[in-house]
């Protein structure tokens, strides 16, 4: 068995007080479409990803968005480009909820290859970090049947929520993109097949135009 811990990138511990108060930050949630190829912050990529699908509770492994039946069928990529954040190489990296870390999965830039599977929206490859939201339906569907699908679905709102408000809170900026190519998206992440692609945030300074 290959040791993945040699891949694995350990985060900072998050912020669980503080920072800016949720009502500002709701006020000043924006979709941004125009980044700077500024990098980001280690502890703020850090923030985001536990913000997003973080353990809040690790007696009972909740986790920082609601889930039905604590089914929890989201996995998070973290796209990001040479010299996105700092000191990590660019590359494809899985978000592992449990360990806070990321594990490497693909040595390379893959940013303008995102930007053309999400049909050309090019702002995709300047920003220097992407998160991709995908889903295992199965974890939910078989607990729930067909109406799990639409649990996943609430599941993705609630995560892209909470990345939309974490960003602003840091001073940073993302946009939910959901026009893109599946099979594509799925191709240059390197997902299985049982994982689907559900949003692409690219995140970053804003640069204002």
């Amino acid at each position: 068995m290959t040791d993945q811990s040699i891949n694995l990138i350990r985060l900072p511990s998050p912020f669980t007080s503080g920072g800016l108060p949720l009502v500002e930050a709701i006020s000043q949630r924006r979709s941004f479409r125009s980044y700077s190829p500024e990098p980001i912050l280690l502890f703020q990529l850090s923030q985001i990803l536990w913000a997003g699908q973080g353990i809040t509770d690790g007696v009972n492994d909740r986790r920082s968005v609601p889930s039905a039946g604590a089914t929890y069928p989201l996995e998070i990529y973290a796209i990001i480009g040479m010299d996105g954040v700092e000191t990590i190489d660019g590359g494809v990296y899985h978000y592992e909820s449990e360990e806070h870390a990321l594990l490497l999965n693909l040595t390379e830039d893959v940013r303008s290859k995102l930007a053309a599977a999400a049909l050309n929206q090019d702002f995709i490859s300047v920003a220097p970090v992407s998160l991709v939201i995908c889903a295992i339906y199965d974890r939910t569907l078989m607990r729930y049947s067909t109406r799990g699908e639409r649990y996943v679905y609430m599941e993705a709102g609630h995560s892209g929520q909470n990345i939309f408000l974490q960003t602003t809170a840091l001073g940073l900026r993302t946009v939910a993109v959901g026009a893109f190519n599946d099979d594509q998206v799925r191709k240059i992440v390197q997902l299985d097949s049982s994982v689907r692609p559900l949003y692409i945030m690219p995140i970053g300074k804003p640069v204002l135009v």
